[in-house]
């Protein structure tokens, strides 16, 4: 059975996604940040961990891309969740007795609109969207009702008194899913890499042009400062192409990036 850690609770969201990914015969490594998510993989506590790298409301997770950086795992895999945000109560209650409303804070400010039109609601922030419903359910809250995936509503009991609070329906959150171990060559369809550049006037129309002119596909590209070198990056990019003519173009960039690195190759979601 492949032990997966996630950031938070069961029934989250990546709680979710894992299932997604490897099934429901996975044993689930609740952990409470993302730093303990990735010790957790490392330290083989977990083979697998699952890491929300973007949303498609929120943006990115830059905490994430650090961590990525901070750690010698691999990606090895991704997939892409709708978010569907549900308003989440004890069975039996009554939305007029609803004064409070606990969630993560990006669910939170997922669901704006769903406050302003309901401006009697507290929002409280809590630190996970599953959390917020158990302790619900356990008497532990602090409010009346939680935000959360109608997963968290069926794992503990509680019910779902609305859904689709969030702002926009195209609200998706893409995983990254990270091991040890890197995945198959064979079953590799996407790359991640991260890379320096020094200060130089056209560099970075360089590094991304090795890329254009063999007509590889950049998904994403991020950027994050990096630490004690002011106004200096570590550039983040997802690649799509031949691997092959992928080879080709880290080979020329390897010849001007001071730091060049592999996050992984893997199978890009269809």
């Amino acid at each position: 059975m492949t032990q997966v850690a996630i950031q938070g609770e069961a029934g989250s969201f990546s709680h979710a996604a894992a299932l997604e990914t490897h099934g429901s015969a996975l044993q689930l490594v609740p952990c409470s940040t993302f730093e303990d998510l990735f010790d957790a993989v490392e330290r083989e506590v977990a083979d697998r961990g699952i890491v929300p790298i973007e949303n498609t409301l929120a943006g990115s997770v830059h905490e994430n891309y650090d961590l990525l950086s901070a750690h010698p795992l691999h990606v090895v895999g991704e997939t892409e969740l709708r978010i569907r945000h549900c308003l989440i109560a004890s069975p039996g209650t009554d939305t007029r007795h609803i004064a409070r409303v606990a969630s993560h804070p990006v669910a939170l400010a997922q669901c704006r609109r769903f406050f302003l039109e309901h401006p009697n609601l507290v929002a409280v922030p809590a630190y996970d969207t599953a959390g917020s419903v158990r302790d619900l359910m356990t008497g532990k809250g602090v409010a009346d009702a939680a935000i959360a995936s109608s997963l968290a509503a069926e794992l503990y009991g509680a019910a779902v008194l609305a859904e689709g609070l969030e702002d926009h329906a195209e609200n998706y959150t893409r995983f990254l899913v990270v091991a040890r171990e890197p995945a198959p060559p064979e079953q590799a369809s996407k790359l991640s890499l991260m890379f320096t550049l020094t200060n130089a006037p056209g560099v970075l129309h360089r590094a991304l042009g090795v890329f254009a002119t063999r007509g590889l596909d950049l998904t994403k590209i991020e950027s994050r400062p990096l630490p004690g070198r002011p106004w200096e990056y570590l550039f983040y990019l997802d690649v799509l192409g031949d691997a092959d003519e992928v080879e080709e173009a880290l080979d020329e960039l390897c010849t001007f990036a001071p730091v060049l690195r592999v996050l992984g190759a893997y199978p890009g979601r269809s």
